[in-house]
């Protein structure tokens, strides 16, 4: 099996002009990425990083992300992505359990030797170093619903079969044009990235997301696959008809969604604008138990669902961990049938019996064995003995017109026990007597919240997680 490294060589010697990278500031060549990825090799080796190390990696979600997981690939490290700027107390945190032997783009202080910028791209190219496959394809990091960080290391080598593997079942053709509109530091954007790259595709990263530039670029390079997730589709279908149907995005064989809960009237607007056949939708976590996808022309016939499990196998079990019929809401358990795909580093597993593992979604299977979510186990609100997930009310809340994004967490009440306390970002203002009204419509009168707060900053971040525990706390505090 080549690792990742070889089989971008062997494509840069194949075609060496062809377009790989394009970001805001240009468009690197495969011989181009590969050079590049060669000398910021030789400087990790220089700095003493060897084969198994951690390398954490907190660039812009550029270029530059991509060189220097390449390079560390070459030398057999393992990629940590963090976030680019993240908070000094957050970042101490994840260092003290990477333990990296290299922090790039940040001052790694105390805990880890710096290269804060990445080598200049070489005028001649350099020596390859010897062909290693490193033994672990990536360590990101996850914060969860508590916030508390975790590093989720891949058991699997990174060699480009796994890889491979991976862009077949999302449906990224062998060089293809994949627009990628998340931070690069979470794990769907990285992979699909890196799959894209390893299997002779160009890969196009916009940056910060934004709705109408993301149809810009779709026109401009002919973008076969678009990664998304439910806060950018409701961004791009809220734009006027005009723009959004101005720019041509026939080229689009595959859109495909994930990371979060798709509201069923967003997914059926972007069906009425694509068709069907466009549309998918993948539900896994980072530790990759279990997967399942669903293409829009299935989701027609099970509305709703995230699919059946198509890698892995999934169980929906009542709290003592017995198994529940269809049609009945429970936790989720996933079971891989390839032996263990992953290892923490800061949590431990909520694990039973049998090798099934939980990651604290809730949901239910119909009597086809496809899966429908409901919420976060951790995030469901106890509302006058009922209980209310509140990615439903979500749900509701951004269908209107002027909400660019909400999140909904419980507060205490002394008459419910919780009452539903609203956050939402308008793009115009509405009145709580509305907006409740707008929700009462759609919703059961105990799920309508029952205070609004308005916030000017989106809630979600571009990968459409939101951390209602630290929102909750701070609405306690003040």
């Amino acid at each position: 099996m080549p690792s990742i490294p070889a089989a971008l060589r062997a494509l840069a010697a194949e075609a060496p002009d062809a377009p790989a990278i394009t970001d805001t500031n240009a468009t690197l060549t495969r011989r181009q990425v590969v050079e590049w990825a060669e000398a910021v090799a030789h400087e990790l080796v220089a700095r003493g990083v060897e084969v198994g190390d951690l390398v954490s990696i907190g660039l812009p979600s550029d270029a530059s992300f991509l060189i220097a997981s390449v390079a560390t690939w070459i030398v057999g490290g393992t990629p940590q992505p963090v976030p680019a700027n993240m908070p000094r107390a957050e970042l101490e945190a994840v260092l003290g359990l990477a333990k990296p032997a290299i922090a790039i783009g940040f001052d790694g202080g105390s805990s880890a030797p710096s290269m804060l910028s990445l080598p200049e791209p070489p005028a001649t190219a350099p020596d390859p170093l010897p062909d290693v496959t490193s033994p672990n394809l990536k360590a990101p990091m996850s914060g969860g619903s508590t916030g508390r960080p975790k590093l989720i290391v891949a058991t699997n080598p990174a060699d480009v079969d796994g890889l491979a593997l991976l862009g077949a079942a999302m449906r990224i053709k062998s060089g293809d044009t994949s627009l990628i509109t998340a931070p690069m530091h979470h794990n769907g954007p990285f992979l699909t990235s890196t799959a894209t790259l390893a299997t002779g595709g160009h890969v196009v990263l916009p940056g910060r997301f934004d709705a109408e530039t993301t149809l810009q670029l779709i026109e401009r390079y002919r973008a076969g696959w678009l990664y998304l997730v439910p806060t950018m589709m409701s961004r791009i279908s809220k734009l006027p008809d005009d723009v959004r149907l101005g720019y041509d995005v026939a080229s689009l064989h595959t859109v495909m969604h994930m990371a979060a809960p798709c509201p069923p009237y967003l997914k059926q607007a972007w069906i009425d604008w694509l068709g069907p056949e466009r549309i998918m939708e993948l539900y896994a976590g980072t530790e990759a138990q279990a997967a399942t996808f669903i293409n829009g022309v299935e989701w027609l016939e099970h509305r709703g669902s995230v699919g059946k499990p198509l890698i892995g196998r999934m169980q929906i079990c009542d709290s003592e961990g017995n198994a529940l019929p269809p049609g009945e809401v429970g936790e989720v358990w996933l079971k891989s049938d390839a032996g263990p795909t992953y290892k923490y580093i800061g949590a431990e597993a909520r694990a039973r019996e049998g090798g099934w593992e939980s990651l604290g979604d809730l949901g239910w299977m119909d009597e086809d064995g496809y899966l429908y979510l409901n919420d976060r186990l951790t995030d469901m609100v106890l509302v006058g003995g009922s209980n209310v997930y509140p990615a439903e009310v979500e749900a509701a809340l951004d269908e209107h017109p002027s909400v660019m994004s909400s999140c909904v967490i419980g507060l205490p009440d002394d008459d419910l026990g919780n009452r539903l306390h609203a956050l939402v970002q308008l793009s115009t203002d509405v009145s709580d007597e509305a907006l409740a009204a707008w929700c009462g419509e759609r919703l059961t009168k105990y799920k309508v919240p029952r205070t609004f707060e308005r916030v000017d900053e989106p809630l979600r971040d571009d990968a459409a997680k939101v951390r209602r525990t630290q929102l909750r706390a701070a609405r306690l505090r003040s």
